[in-house]
């Protein structure tokens, strides 16, 4: 096991001592180093003092005060860096929310796959494009999409920078305007959704909540006063505003060792964990992004990745899949907390719908012995894709619910708590007000023959608007019935009316998973 002095040790560039998974080839080394050189010096993107809120309330999340949710785009594109493409992200995730704290009654920690999410692993180097085998696309902060422009060029990391900080900068500007407000969560539209299922049943929580803001406004509760616990370390009025973190797959080490910055852990955190406001410690904070991850294909225990990821303050994700063995988990774990720090490790499990109960328990058991505390989120996305009989890529909803719900059981089985859930959907939807086309089934019953219609991802299939806030009422019915005295895994399948989107009768038709 590490030591403090371990971790004291490391620096930005002790990854460059260990062989790196997932590595570019720039064909001209001096310009990679002017690029790294120039955002080194360039302003952080996030700050201690926003990182350090997350550490904080990822810890409620621990302790099951709190949910996480964490969502977005499986890839962003320079190209959808747009207003419109923008607020339809957080317009999804904050209606995501709000119906999870609705049935919950938890307050729900936001982090989006979002402002920085460019960057692509890739199983092969290369694959055929027409008649030719071209480099692979490995994302818009790599290459680009068309097979001519395959050659890594540097400048494209400083695009991403730039793409990032106009899309936090919109993000922020958002936020701070009411758009995050819970006095009018009916902004955030669902216009194009086209079950009146799910319209009734997000309007029934519209209602529910304006009924309270309105009670709690007659005794003078809402004064605009700030959480006292959640949103400690600084926050904002919890009606008016809310916080919205951002993430990305660590997996460009050169870019983000540029964008990692040592500064003093800001006074509140220090006075909470260390005891004494004196000597402030300093710390390496990655200021790209407030949480990152390392993937299923860089988490290697000797490699370059989990060497980079030990060292920075930011709370961190990795992916756990069925090639993770149970001691290699709690060695993994070992290395980077060591000090065993609350709030710092995220584990978002992707086994399959197929595999999910012969790895979870097995690695809930494991760590639960190593006494490492941990967040356990559930990715029911990865570990689902196909390709359909027309060759696109895509993912069935009743396979991403099936691995969803085994998650949840196999966690109350192990006593144990699913603490959030990591998806990937979009709230883009095209002029005429249709979501993207892009995963199957849900309440909208989407076939095979109508992917083609608006399939827009050039990476992963996503969840749509509607699919997305099928999920949502999934999630939350549970935790409400939970709340109410237990969960009947059975009558969840026989349905609750409009109150189960996902198997109750719409348009005439039944849902069947």
């Amino acid at each position: 096991m590490m030591t403090d002095a371990d971790v004291e040790d490391w620096v930005p560039t002790s990854w460059r001592s260990k062989t790196a998974a997932q590595t570019v080839v720039y064909p001209d080394e001096v310009h990679l180093a002017k690029v790294l050189g120039k955002i080194r010096a360039l302003p952080p993107l996030v700050t201690p003092s926003e990182i350090e809120r997350l550490r904080y309330q990822l810890t409620l999340v621990q302790r099951n005060e709190a949910f996480l949710l964490h969502a977005g785009d499986c890839a962003e594109s320079f190209e959808a860096c747009t207003q419109e493409n923008i607020s339809a992200k957080v317009g999804l995730i904050l209606s995501f929310s709000l119906i999870l704290i609705w049935g919950a009654r938890l307050p729900v920690v936001r982090v989006g796959r979002i402002a920085g999410q460019y960057a692509k692993p890739r199983s092969s180097a290369t694959e055929k494009v027409g008649d030719r085998y071209v480099m692979a696309f490995r994302g818009d902060n790599v290459n680009g999409l068309h097979p001519d422009e395959r050659t890594p060029d540097p400048e494209r990391l400083l695009s991403a920078y730039f793409h990032s900080t106009a899309t936090l900068n919109h993000i922020r500007a958002l936020l701070t305007s009411g758009f995050g407000s819970l006095h009018h969560p009916r902004d955030w539209s669902l216009s194009h959704v086209r079950s009146p299922s799910l319209k009734a049943e997000y309007a029934s929580i519209s209602e529910g909540l304006a009924d309270a803001l309105d009670f709690t406004r007659t005794i003078g509760l809402d004064s605009g006063r700030e959480a006292q616990s959640y949103e400690r370390g600084g926050g904002h009025g919890v009606l008016k505003e809310v916080d919205l973190y951002t993430s990305h797959e660590g997996l460009s080490l050169p870019y983000e060792e540029a964008m990692t910055r040592r500064y003093p852990i800001p006074d509140s955190t220090v006075s909470r964990e260390f005891g004494t406001p004196a000597p402030t410690p300093e710390k390496y904070y990655n200021t790209s992004a407030h949480f990152l991850w390392v993937g299923d294909r860089t988490r290697q225990l000797d490699g370059a990745h989990v060497e980079y990821f030990r060292g920075i303050r930011n709370p961190i994700g990795i992916k756990v899949g069925p090639s993770m063995a149970d001691d290699e988990l709690v060695a993994l774990l070992d290395i980077v907390n060591p000090n065993r720090d609350n709030g710092r490790v995220t584990l978002i499990t992707r086994y399959g719908a197929d595999k999910i109960g012969s790895y979870l328990a097995r690695h809930i058991k494991a760590v639960q012995a190593s006494g490492h505390p941990v967040i356990w989120v559930c990715d029911p996305m990865h570990g689902n894709t196909l390709v359909s009989s027309s060759g696109l890529k895509t993912r069935h909803f009743g396979t991403i619910i099936s691995e969803l719900t085994s998650c949840l059981r196999i966690h109350g089985e192990c006593e144990s708590r699913l603490g959030g859930v990591s998806l990937e959907f979009t709230g883009e939807f095209n002029e005429e007000g249709y979501s993207v086309t892009e995963c199957l089934g849900g309440s909208m019953e989407l076939s095979e023959e109508e992917l083609g219609l608006r399939y827009q991802s050039f990476c992963d299939p996503r969840l749509n608007f509607e699919q997305s806030l099928d999920v949502a009422f999934l999630i939350s019915n549970h935790f409400e019935n939970q709340r109410r005295g237990g969960f009947d895994w059975d009558s969840h399948r026989k349905g609750r009316g409009t109150a189960d989107v996902l198997y109750s009768e719409l348009g005439g038709k039944k849902v069947d998973l």
